[in-house]
């Protein structure tokens, strides 16, 4: 019987999403094979890891590609993204706290892409007015993902309802990012109404 390479990364995926210290056996049991067939697609979890951060990186880049990013307000693209990268936001939540990932030579190219394109974004908003220009596209970029974490987990562990992730993660980073006119600004806009 032939294994469903992705049918193992998806169970996977959903285990150590809610319990990221789950064993290999668990993976197996989770996965509906034996140890011997996981290992066998894995040499450990290392190599496991690996090939969930390369799905949940191709995942990420759907959803880049799906959120449309040049097209309208940066603020709406922002929304866009959000709401496209909400399915692979438990996968993230987990990759995000995987260190090994991101230390060292061997860390995938893929997430730099990532981080470009949406720090691209920011960047995007910053010039025609609609983001604050005071938080780096970079420092907005972490804090979506950070947001994105935080969402997929409070939705796992049943202290946010599935159907306000995406209110809660774009209300507060847009919130947060989004241009208030000056104070000067806004008497100047009252005094002419």
């Amino acid at each position: 019987m032939a294994v469903d390479r992705d049918h193992v990364l998806r169970s996977a995926a959903a285990l150590l999403t809610r319990k990221s210290t789950a064993t290999m056996d668990e993976v197996a049991k989770a996965a509906g094979i034996s140890r011997a067939t996981l290992h066998r697609q894995f040499a450990g979890r290392d190599a496991l890891v690996r090939a969930l951060e390369a799905l949940g990186i191709a995942e990420c880049e759907a959803a880049l590609d799906a959120a449309r990013l040049d097209d309208g307000p940066a603020s709406d693209a922002v929304r866009r993204l959000v709401r496209a990268v909400e399915p692979a936001a438990p996968l993230l939540a987990f990759l995000y706290t995987e260190n090994q990932l991101f230390e060292g030579e061997e860390q995938n190219t893929g997430w730099a892409q990532m981080d470009d394109r949406i720090s691209a974004l920011f960047r995007r908003g910053q010039l025609n007015g609609e983001f604050r220009i005071d938080l780096t596209p970079a420092w907005l970029t972490e804090a979506l993902y950070g947001l994105l974490a935080s969402g997929a987990w409070m939705v796992q562990s049943g202290k946010g309802a599935p159907k306000d992730f995406h209110h809660m993660v774009v209300e507060l980073l847009l919130g947060g990012a989004l241009r208030h006119a000056a104070p000067q600004e806004s008497a100047i806009q009252s005094e002419e109404s």
